[in-house]
């Protein structure tokens, strides 16, 4: 039959698994348990004080950071599409202007 963990155990086990940031299945693989076994144990200590206020209040900043760095890095993805997209038509638009430079000296040559 499986292994009999101590309470201790479960405790960290939970608190890793609310205050880490990991994937559960990543955590009841690194502690050598099975994901169904550790979503129990959490059930069980969620309402408990496995975790302070202050690892829950970390662990929400930690989410929130989160989500805006990967906000911040799809932002600059998007700018260095866009500096890439403006820099090769760069040379279009010079190419553009000097045509349109030598077009209104032909005019002016005409007039």
């Amino acid at each position: 039959m499986g292994q009999t963990r101590t309470d201790e155990f479960r405790k960290d086990a939970v608190r890793i698994a609310l205050t880490s940031g990991l994937t559960r299945k990543q955590i009841a693989s690194d502690l050598g348990v099975g994901m169904s076994k550790l979503n129990k144990w959490i059930t069980a200590h969620r309402d408990t004080d496995v975790v302070s206020l202050e690892d829950l209040e970390l662990v929400r900043e930690n989410d929130r950071l989160r989500r805006e760095n990967s906000i911040l890095k799809e932002e600059m993805d998007i700018l260095k599409k866009a500096t890439v997209f403006f820099a090769s038509y760069g040379g279009q638009e010079r190419h553009w202007s000097e045509r349109l430079l030598g077009f209104k000296f032909q005019v002016q040559r005409l007039i």
